[in-house]
């Protein structure tokens, strides 16, 4: 594909959704699978610890913002994963319904408030690093400190917000990168905020070789495929699709906060 495409290949689907005889059908998801699992379903097992592994820094920044040290908090993050994958008790899970963000603070405050830590960092993990603790940025191992004056409800919505739209990004980005457009979209990103300092369109063509219109083309599909995979990516993490535009607006409003 050539620069003045503009675009990634595929064309995906609209998030959580897909067409079935003209109607619109709510695709299975991630956490649609765990909360209609019945007994120990290997699916929904591998559905849960995949959301794990993308979705444990609000838990890590939770745990952080109570006034726990980083090695005790890492120990705990890990606890709590721990305990949240080798009891497959789904059935808890179900009971929770509705979104994976709200399941996962609801249940790390049950964690930290029945287990006691420092039992729990020995006892739990039996030497696993069940999630990638060691991706953890300076940044991210200091913001949560005290002097920080956000809630830990809101440290965690905060982070929740920014990991999902990494999560978007990163797959915008390999998308690209297969269509043989890895420069495009790291210029069309700059544009994504719409912010003052980006670089303008012209600047864009004159640096890839395009039109200026090739370029406003192209930052169109960018933004329409951008918008697609964040409605999909918000759709792994809620039970129905009803859901989606609700979790959608939380999270623009957490962003604008």
């Amino acid at each position: 594909m050539s620069a003045d495409d503009g675009g990634a290949s595929g064309s995906g689907s609209p998030t959580g959704l897909r067409r079935e005889n003209g109607a619109a059908v709510f695709a299975t998801t991630h956490w649609s699978v765990v909360l209609e699992a019945r007994g120990e379903s290997p699916a929904a097992q591998d559905a849960l610890e995949k959301l794990c592994r993308t979705y444990w820094r609000p838990v890590y920044t939770f745990i952080r913002r109570q006034g726990v040290g980083i090695e005790e908090a890492e120990d705990f993050t890990q606890g709590f994963f721990a305990l949240l994958l080798e009891r497959r008790d789904l059935d808890a899970v179900r009971r929770e319904k509705g979104r994976l963000r709200s399941y996962l603070l609801t249940s790390v405050k049950h964690f930290l408030a029945s287990e006691q830590r420092r039992a729990m960092a020995v006892k739990r993990g039996k030497g696993q690093r069940l999630v990638a603790l060691d991706g953890l940025s300076a940044t991210e191992r200091t913001e949560m400190e005290p002097a920080d004056p956000l809630s830990a409800d809101r440290l965690y919505e905060r982070r929740w917000a920014s990991v999902l739209m990494e999560q978007v990004l990163r797959r915008l980005k390999d998308e690209y990168r297969t269509a043989g457009n890895a420069a495009l979209f790291d210029w069309l990103k700059q544009l994504l905020p719409d912010e003052p300092g980006a670089p303008s369109r012209a600047e864009i063509a004159a640096r890839l070789g395009m039109t200026e219109n090739a370029v406003r083309q192209a930052l169109y599909r960018f933004r329409h495929r951008y918008q697609v995979l964040l409605r999909e990516e918000i759709g792994h993490t809620v039970a129905i699709a009803s859901d989606i535009e609700d979790e959608l607006r939380h999270l623009i409003a957490v962003l604008r906060a």
